[in-house]
Order: structure tokens, then C-alpha cells, then sequence
């Protein structure tokens, strides 16, 4: 097998798993008022999957009221997607044109592809399989979920309810590493815990975020660790 065809199996497979979550997606939407037209507009234009589920999840919780700090909450998630890009960068390469289609289809999935390849040129394959891949495949079943959302009634029958859940966990487990990612995590955790019965939905996740920041601007527990930063420099991709 080439190495081309390698990539192309392996961002094909990204693609595969990573769209089966647009169902989620599609059903929580329509279950948290919005219609159709509105769950696949927010894919097509939003397309993030955290930021979505995050927006979705406030907005069932608190609904109109809620509206600002659902956007908020999807805004600060959707921030990760700048170092994306800064990192995209020079894998992208030409013109405007080109730089702006790429920022549409620049999340995690294509990323981690992308800069898992040695090769630039593969680089490129990866990116732009992979990213487009899941633009349009997220999309389609968008869709699906959200016309079948109806039919499958209360997503937590389903489970589909913990799909936002489980997501963030994905993209947080991985970073859980060192003591002070740990503290952090920790740290927003009980923030947002804490807050929770007091404050409208999406509120406290904001204020978690503060705490966040705070914490790892000030790398407490982060300057005890030269092995661990050691070990790190020496992970650097290629």
C-alpha cells in the first residue's frame, strides 16, 4: 500500500467515526427546541462539534434567556481552533483563497491527521480528506438526527444525551498529563460545580473558564516538573 493510500485510509476512517456524532447532534437540537433548518444551518456554518454541543446543551437548559452565554460557551470552545490554525499554516500554504477555505475545515480531527504525517505533501492529503471528509459527513448526518429526533423521542433514553459529555472528555483526557493540566481540570471542575445551582445555565461554565485561565496563567505546580517538561520538548512533532 502507498503512502498516500495509507493516509487516505486513515482520514477516511476519522471521517467515519467522527460524523456518526452529527446524529447526536441532529436529535439533541430538535430536542432542545430548535427545528430542522436551524440544526443544519449551525453545522454548516458553526461546525465545531464541542462549540455546537455546548450551544445546544445551554440553550435546552435555560432557552432564550440563555442565548448569550450559549454563545459564549461556544465561542470560548471554538478559541482552540486559532492554535489550530496558526499550526495549519504553513501545512495549507497558498494564496488567501486557499487559506480561507482551509480555516472552515480546520478542527481537531484534521489536525491531528494532518500532523501525524512526516511527508508535507501527505500533510496536505490529511488535512484536506480528512477536514472536508467530516465537513461533509457531519452535515449529512446532522440531518438524519435531526429528522429522526421526533421518531427516537427523550435522547437520554438513548444515551445520546451524554454524547456532549463524552466529547469533551476526549479532547480533556489527553491533556490530563502533567500536575498542572490536572490542577486546572480540577479547578474548573469545582468552580463550575459550585456555581451551578445558582446561576443560569452556561454561566458557570464561563466562570470556570476564568478560573481556568487563572490558574494556568500562573503555571501553579507547572515550574515543579523539569522532567516532565523534558520528556515533552522531546515530543514535539516533526
Amino acid at each position: 500500500m502507498s503512502a498516500e493510500r495509507e493516509v487516505w485510509r486513515e482520514a477516511l476512517g476519522v471521517v467515519l467515526a467522527t460524523s456518526a456524532y452529527g446524529i447526536s447532534f441532529g436529535a439533541l437540537a430538535v430536542a432542545a427546541g430548535l427545528d430542522v433548518l436551524q440544526a443544519c444551518v449551525l453545522s454548516l456554518l458553526m461546525f465545531t462539534g464541542g462549540s455546537q454541543f455546548a450551544f445546544v446543551g445551554v440553550f435546552a437548559a435555560g432557552g432564550l434567556a440563555a442565548l448569550p452565554s450559549a454563545v459564549a460557551s461556544a465561542a470560548l470552545l471554538g478559541v482552540r481552533n486559532v492554535a489550530y490554525g496558526m499550526r495549519m499554516s504553513p501545512v495549507v500554504g497558498g494564496g488567501a483563497w486557499r487559506r480561507a477555505a482551509a480555516a472552515h475545515f480546520t478542527i481537531d480531527e484534521s489536525t491531528a491527521v494532518a500532523i501525524s504525517q512526516n511527508d508535507p505533501r501527505l500533510r496536505q492529503v490529511g488535512f484536506w480528506v480528512t477536514g472536508i471528509g467530516i465537513f461533509l459527513g457531519w452535515n449529512a448526518t446532522t440531518l438524519i438526527g435531526a429528522l429522526v429526533g421526533d421518531v427516537l423521542g427523550d435522547p437520554k433514553t438513548w444515551g445520546l444525551d451524554a454524547a456532549a459529555a463524552a466529547a469533551f472528555l476526549a479532547l480533556l483526557w489527553p491533556r490530563l498529563k502533567q500536575r498542572q493540566a490536572i490542577a486546572v481540570g480540577i479547578a474548573a471542575a469545582v468552580v463550575a460545580a459550585a456555581f451551578t445551582p445558582f446561576l443560569m445555565p452556561g454561566l458557570p461554565v464561563l466562570v470556570a473558564a476564568m478560573v481556568a485561565i487563572l490558574v494556568g496563567w500562573f503555571n501553579w505546580l507547572g515550574r515543579a516538573e523539569p522532567a516532565a517538561a523534558a520528556t515533552n520538548a522531546s515530543e514535539v512533532p516533526r
